[in-house]
């Protein structure tokens, strides 16, 4: 298929044209597909549809009487021509792994691991974790931030210099992300790890905090339902890392937040992690930490690696046989992760593609605990083609080989747009985003 160049505003973007794609202005109208799926049959009578939260229209893809705020994002803010990687200029660190001062324990198993050369925020937030020190840390996402806090916390652990340590995340997936990467950082060193996520059995999670670990990682509503049963006390813990703030502020965890931390000695040490920074943000760090030291390593909004567009979908069927047509071009589209609005909207749309042979999996918060790793594992061993997902994926979930973010539905935000496609373009490597307007 030839390529075609297409000049948005002054510059040049490189594309094979594809359905849904406007044709050399991306105010066009979209390209239409010859066959139907019989699935969008006005005989299946009233659906919500992929993302309306209304279902106002006789076939089930009317807008509904909710109105996304994401539409008023002026459409400018999903065009971004990725910068070639090769021509961004390497991170050089001023330490390798081997020169921290940390365990000698730790250090054979990150070289065991494979890592020699941290990243930006590891290089500029370890030294000031090992000494205590408060940190705010704020990077892109992707960018390596667990290690950042994990490496640090568990040297002062086992060198007797921190008690136990409370991990607070928004979600279960980068919970359980979190879990194993300690196993990996800690192997050998007889430490314990307490998952504490929701949508899995608590029987197990109280189990687990009896043998007194000295890391606990969860999610706001499970600490705090573990706290109310008095199966987990935190006037012992006197280390807290609040990985993705701003996603948990986001996501009204706010006062389980405050609920939590009011349980902690005074006297603590804080880390607080964030890819954003706002307002709401700021008055956290006020509120929270004490004379932070503040690692700033963001490179932008969005990731330079990633290239954004817009396609003009049109709606319903239509909006449906254009993603169709992109996901039939496997070798381009090799692993996509399509973000839908709503949980039954995601699940159908992850239903609708497997009628029409594509290999996809769905991931939204009334999928259990084990349901969701499973579609985790299947999209990140390559088993599926695509992973349909609501914004519970956005943030901290590290997928590597992500080809291409799809936003299927508008986001809620700006900010979530950026968490979005921060799915793709991870560790300098390069990635597109598409949004369907």
């Amino acid at each position: 298929m030839a390529t075609t160049y297409i000049r948005y505003g002054q510059q040049d973007r490189r594309r094979a044209p594809r359905p849904g794609f406007s044709g050399g202005s991306r105010f066009g109208a979209p390209a239409r597909s010859g066959s139907s799926d019989r699935s969008f049959s006005n005989n299946r009578g009233p659906s919500r549809g992929f993302g309306n939260r209304g279902g106002g229209s006789r076939n089930g893809f009317g807008r509904g009487g909710n109105r996304n705020p994401g539409e008023n994002i002026p459409v400018e803010r999903f065009i971004n021509k990725a910068e070639p990687v090769a021509e961004a200029a390497p991170y050089v660190p001023t330490h390798q792994f081997k020169d921290f001062p940390i365990d000698e324990r730790i250090k054979r198993n990150l070289a065991d691991k494979g890592y020699t050369l941290p990243t930006p925020i590891q290089d500029q937030s370890i030294v000031a974790v090992v000494e205590g020190k408060d940190i705010v840390g704020l990077a892109n996402t992707g960018t390596g931030k667990t290690g950042a806090f994990l490496i640090p916390l568990i040297d002062r652990v086992i060198s007797n210099q921190a008690g136990p340590v409370l991990i607070m995340v928004p979600t279960r997936e980068l919970a359980v992300q979190i879990a194993d990467e300690f196993r990996g950082f800690a192997r050998t060193l007889s430490l314990r790890a307490a998952l504490c996520v929701g949508g899995a059995g608590i029987g197990a999670q109280i189990s687990a905090l009896r043998q007194r670990p000295m890391f606990v990682i969860g999610t706001p509503g499970r600490l705090k339902d573990l706290m109310e049963r008095r199966a987990l006390d935190l006037s012992y813990f006197d280390t807290v890392v609040l990985d993705e703030a701003d996603r948990m502020l986001d996501m009204g965890f706010i006062a389980d937040m405050r609920f939590i931390l009011a349980k902690m000695p005074a006297k603590r040490h804080t880390l607080f992690f964030s890819a954003t920074m706002s307002k709401d943000i700021e008055r956290l760090i006020g509120e929270f930490l004490k004379d932070p030291v503040t690692v700033s390593v963001r490179s932008g909004n969005t990731a330079k690696t990633v290239d954004q567009d817009i396609v003009r979908a049109g709606h319903g069927p239509q909006k449906f046989e254009t993603l169709v047509g992109l996901l039939s071009d496997a070798k381009d589209f090799s692993k996509v992760l399509v973000f839908g609005r709503t949980k039954h909207g995601v699940e159908r749309l992850a239903r609708d593609l497997v009628h029409r042979g594509i290999k996809a999996e769905a991931i939204h918060g009334n999928k259990t605990h084990g349901k969701r790793l499973k579609a985790l594992e299947l999209f990140k061993k390559d088993h599926v083609q695509v992973l349909v997902a609501t914004d519970v994926a956005a943030r901290g979930i590290d997928i590597s080989g992500v080809s291409h973010v799809i936003n299927f539905d508008l986001p809620n935000s700006y900010d979530d747009y950026v968490h979005r496609i921060g799915r793709t373009g991870r560790a300098g490597k390069a990635g597109k985003a598409l949004t369907f307007v």
